[in-house]
């Protein structure tokens, strides 16, 4: 026991650049949420007659966020009992505003012109139907998120020997399916992720114009949603911070050759083994230098979305839950504080069930809860294999429903006019004036002139 308590207090050096950048942490990045997240209201209660009511008292409760936080939702339905899929479900109702769903095309479409869209489809493990996802997401007001139209290291087999001309019709028609069934409904569409790989499985992936042709196609079937280009954490985080590094290049290679690119996705892995957290963290834990790589993609003029985020406990030891939710909260505070940034997205909600690539249910079930096994290794969920919340979960709650989180109460002066700053999002606002009480919802958004009108 003494020698896991030396392994537990030495794993704390990695919030060693978190404590030497405090002032940082403790003041900056506060007043960058204030400047950044929130705004003021103005509402003018008048009686029937225009005239104004002063002394009107206005409650403004927030019940949402502007700003979109979740994880993704590749475990719904899929897990072993339904006691574990009502948990899970319960869970993300509570946690996400936003949840990631899984468009795949290896598994939307595993068999040429054969897709599974449909509730009632051949089940995928971390795949389940899209239009389960949806129901689920519209069933809690949840904005879904797809990932990814043209991620070509999920191309299906069926594509792999195909020509270019042949790859590019049948990705074409998969827009325009997706398009026709979902383009109303999402409004995130994730377009290219993790181009910056050494080797790829189509001919068309080695193509010049890959990125430029397929957000061109996708500004002709979803003129009206938002484009998003996605990239590794490597790329993202851990290059030289310069605009020569390979994805700020291609992003504005893209840019200048005629691509919609609407916002810049960043991914957020730690994927380092235990051993060498602390050699392979550096960088990445470094709040400033954070900064730094959120100010040389917001130079595009783009907003910025961390896509996908795992950051380890290692264990179900108590020590290291403590410093994964620890790490968490400041992060989501550094990320949430930059002007840039409008989404964080968690990616796996509960350990155990890390990607398999294999359809064979014997080799899935055997996965499930192996911790030595692929992702599950580091433990880097928000919740254990038995559906508990880790401290992690419920530090990130506590962020978005207390810390960043408006309830307030003014008076209207003599001009009937009752003020207030909030967090961006919607609220129920109750008005009490003249012996009684209205109750309406306002949506204050960051641009706007945010003033409204009631009459009592």
């Amino acid at each position: 026991m003494k020698g896991k308590g030396i392994i537990m207090n030495e794993r704390r050096r990695i919030l060693d650049q978190f404590e030497d950048q405090k002032i940082f942490l403790d003041e900056t990045v506060p007043a960058n949420i204030e400047a950044n997240r929130k705004g003021f209201a103005q509402i003018r209660v008048t009686d029937g007659e225009g005239n104004p009511i002063p002394d009107a008292r206005v409650h403004a409760a927030q019940k949402t966020h502007a700003f979109k936080y979740g994880a993704n939702l590749f475990m719904l339905d899929e897990l072993e009992t339904k006691e574990k899929n009502d948990a899970y479900k319960e869970h993300m109702a509570a946690f996400c505003n936003m949840a990631t769903l899984p468009f795949y095309w290896d598994a939307t479409e595993p068999e040429e012109g054969k897709t599974r869209y449909a509730k009632d489809s051949v089940r995928f493990y971390r795949r389940p139907a899209i239009d389960l996802c949806m129901e689920f997401c519209e069933q809690h007001g949840i904005e879904p998120r797809e990932h990814a139209l043209a991620y070509e290291n999920f191309f299906p087999k069926w594509l792999y020997d195909a020509d270019v001309f042949t790859i590019k019709k049948a990705l074409e028609r998969r827009y325009r399916e997706i398009a026709e069934r979902y383009g109303d409904r999402i409004r995130t569409i994730e377009v290219t992720n993790e181009m910056e790989w050494v080797k790829g499985k189509t001919a068309f992936y080695t193509e010049p114009d890959y990125i430029e042709w397929c957000f061109k196609l996708a500004e002709k079937y979803f003129p009206g949603n938002q484009l998003v280009i996605n990239e590794h954490t490597s790329a993202a985080w851990a290059d030289k911070c310069n605009p020569s590094d390979k994805y700020s290049a291609y992003i504005e290679a893209a840019l200048r050759a005629g691509a919609r690119i609407d916002a810049i996705g960043m991914q957020y892995h730690m994927f380092n083994r235990r051993e060498v957290e602390y050699e392979k963290t550096r960088n990445a834990y470094n709040p400033e230098g954070l900064y730094r790589h959120m100010d040389l993609y917001a130079r595009f003029g783009k907003p910025l979305q961390v896509t996908e985020v795992t950051v380890p406990a290692y264990s179900n030891d108590p020590e290291d839950e403590a410093i994964q939710a620890e790490i968490l909260e400041k992060l989501y505070a550094i990320w949430f504080s930059h002007p840039a940034m409008e989404q964080i997205i968690y990616w796996n909600m509960v350990d155990g069930y890390a990607y398999v690539r294999s359809t064979d249910p014997v080799k899935i079930r055997e996965s499930m809860g192996n911790m030595s096994l692929g992702e599950n290794y580091y433990y880097g969920g928000l919740l254990r294999f038995d559906m508990s919340p880790k401290p992690a979960y419920y530090a990130i709650r506590n962020l978005f429903e207390k810390k960043w989180h408006t309830d307030t109460v003014a008076a209207a002066n003599e001009r009937g006019v009752a003020a207030f700053r909030g967090f961006y999002g919607k609220y129920d606002v109750e008005i009490v004036a003249n012996g009684q009480t209205l109750t309406r919802e306002i949506n204050l958004q960051k641009g706007k002139k945010n003033v409204f009108e009631f009459t009592v």
